[in-house]
């Protein structure tokens, strides 16, 4: 086939690439390689991927030796998605690219409606003109909100966020779901549940306690470490989206109108959650960065943050009913494979 992957030099978008191209497939890549976090650990993944790329400036580049062709460009850019678009027909489209975090959201609110909202809309523009035949995109756990209901299921309402990250994802879910009813683009949603694992963004828990634990420094402990997370290994997550991208979704016969499930529609249209089904509580997680590095954190505990939920557990029942997988990496086993890869890549 022939992928597009938007937000390619991102965290899941790399590992999601390298699967595809293991498969045989052709990939086109797009990233804007915003400094968010670090442009050099987008440009090393571009590297681990055979790109030799720039973070100035706009540019096309071949991957040596690979079908993958990766672009520098921003989604919410007509311009630049009309560059990408010159590669059409395109079998499947796999939309990772998001301004991410829930904590920044609070100080950049705006840049998360342009880049989560405004950035998909302008991508379904596109899409809706070039017959593609699954379209899957990025969600996230933090729609579910407020909701105290466990495990969270994709039968579930999900009115109430918490923060604007959350609001933004929410809203994209409406956008394709409409896109999906008016123009017949089978779709499929992908709630991730805090993805971990090597090349991982800087601002996650994992590469902050990472780096401070080696370097010696405390470790900022947010409500105290009464938190619960359903942490998913990125080998799984991109387990489950290859495993979806040849599902594309049809609608749903059963669909009530007057009953209606929030996880299909009369439309092509599905949501599915992507998570361990294993919730860990954050102290746990710590003292598994502990045993893999070998030495102990110093922790300074704080109260809780605005935006932050204090559990997540993902019910997977549908994804494991749809492809016959479930996400099952333990943390010890993840959390090792980050640190090896850590300790390699900045040589401590």
């Amino acid at each position: 086939m022939k992928v597009l992957v938007t937000g390619s030099a991102g965290f899941i978008g790399y590992h999601l690439v390298e699967r595809l191209l293991s498969r045989g497939h052709e990939v086109i890549g797009i990233d804007n390689l915003n400094a968010y976090y670090d442009p050099g650990l987008k440009l090393g993944r571009l590297q681990a991927a055979g790109v030799s790329a720039s973070s100035t400036g706009h540019g096309r580049f071949q991957a040596v030796g690979r079908p993958y062709t990766f672009l520098t460009g921003d989604i919410t850019n007509p311009d630049d998605l009309r560059s990408v678009f010159e590669f059409t027909p395109f079998d499947c489209v796999c939309h990772l690219a998001a301004q991410a975090g829930v904590r920044f959201s609070l100080e950049q609110p705006l840049a998360y409606i342009q880049a989560n909202v405004a950035g998909t809309a302008q991508l379904l523009e596109f899409l809706r003109h070039a017959g593609t035949r699954h379209f899957l995109f990025a969600s996230s756990s933090s729609v579910y909100g407020l909701n105290e209901k466990m495990p969270f299921s994709v039968h579930d309402h999900t009115d109430h966020p918490v923060s604007i990250y959350a609001a933004s994802k929410k809203a994209s879910e409406l956008v394709v779901h409409s896109y999906s009813h008016l123009f017949g683009i089978p779709s499929t949603g992908l709630r991730f549940f805090t993805a971990y694992g090597p090349w991982g963004r800087p601002d996650m828990a994992l590469f902050l306690f990472t780096r401070a634990i080696l370097g010696d420094q405390p470790i900022e402990v947010f409500n105290n470490g009464k938190m619960r997370r359903d942490f998913t290994f990125v080998d799984d997550i991109v387990t489950s989206v290859v495993g979806l991208i040849d599902r594309p979704p049809q609608p749903n016969p059963n669909w009530d109108a007057r009953n209606p499930d929030p996880a299909s529609s009369s439309a092509p249209y599905r949501i599915h959650n992507i998570g361990n089904s294993k919730p860990t509580d954050l102290l746990d997680y710590i003292r598994a960065i502990e045993n893999s590095i070998g030495k102990r954190a110093v922790l300074k505990m704080r109260p809780a943050q605005p935006g932050d939920v204090t559990a997540t557990w993902a019910d997977t029942s549908e994804l494991e009913k749809e492809i016959g997988f479930r996400p099952s990496t333990s943390i010890d086993i993840g959390v090792a494979k980050f640190v090896q890869w850590f300790r390699e890549y900045y040589s401590v």
